[in-house]
């Protein structure tokens, strides 16, 4: 593995908006959506009291994608990424990552959005790497309704990266632009936060 990259957060840095939520809502429709953030409002009441996002998350992967085969999503991300990336993508953060790219440096994308569902933009964009949280797939390949790993924010970030590239590892740059995003920001010699702006 290199011990030089730079890493970029995906929801609201390389894209305009939260992609995860955007794609749960695309897969099921208006209706469908509105009927399964009914379902979620015992998490979203018991989120008010912990604020654990990775709880609240977790509890949306159980109503709308439990049972699905982990191929059958794999396809609906790309056809997500297909229909939406024209209108998704900052083009700002997209120059960026290509300036880097062109200096040949190791580039990765780490958020807390599924793996799964952000591979086909990673896969688009020619990323070196995708660090997510990932989802949990039972014996017959089809998603539990439970993460295999905590929720990829703020520490999580910092922790996942070094366990992929050592705890020796130089991140020239990382780019985000939440409070999950600081501490990513704050191992990297240039720190991107906020700084893409422009939408499509």
């Amino acid at each position: 593995m290199p011990k030089e990259i730079v890493a970029f957060d995906f929801d609201g840095t390389l894209s305009i908006r939260d992609s995860f939520t955007a794609f749960l809502k695309w897969r099921v429709g208006p209706l469908k959506y509105l009927g399964g953030m009914l379902r979620l409002v015992p998490a979203a009441l018991a989120y008010l009291g912990d604020r654990d996002r990775g709880r609240i998350k977790a509890a949306s992967v159980d109503v709308f994608l439990k049972g699905i085969k982990r191929e059958a999503l794999a396809i609906q991300a790309e056809a997500y990424r297909d229909e939406v990336w024209k209108k998704f993508m900052r083009p700002d953060a997209l120059a960026k990552w290509e300036e880097w790219g062109a200096k040949g440096v190791h580039r990765v994308i780490v958020t807390a959005s599924p793996e799964t569902t952000i591979a086909p933009f990673a896969e688009r964009l020619g990323a070196e790497n995708l660090i997510g949280t990932q989802l949990e797939f039972d014996g017959d390949d089809r998603v539990t309704g439970r993460f295999a790993t905590p929720n990829c924010r703020r520490e999580q970030k910092v922790q996942r990266i070094r366990a992929v590239y050592g705890p020796d590892v130089r991140v020239l740059a990382a780019y985000g632009d939440t409070s999950g995003d600081e501490q990513m920001i704050a191992m990297a010699e240039e720190k991107g936060f906020q700084v893409f702006t422009r939408k499509p």
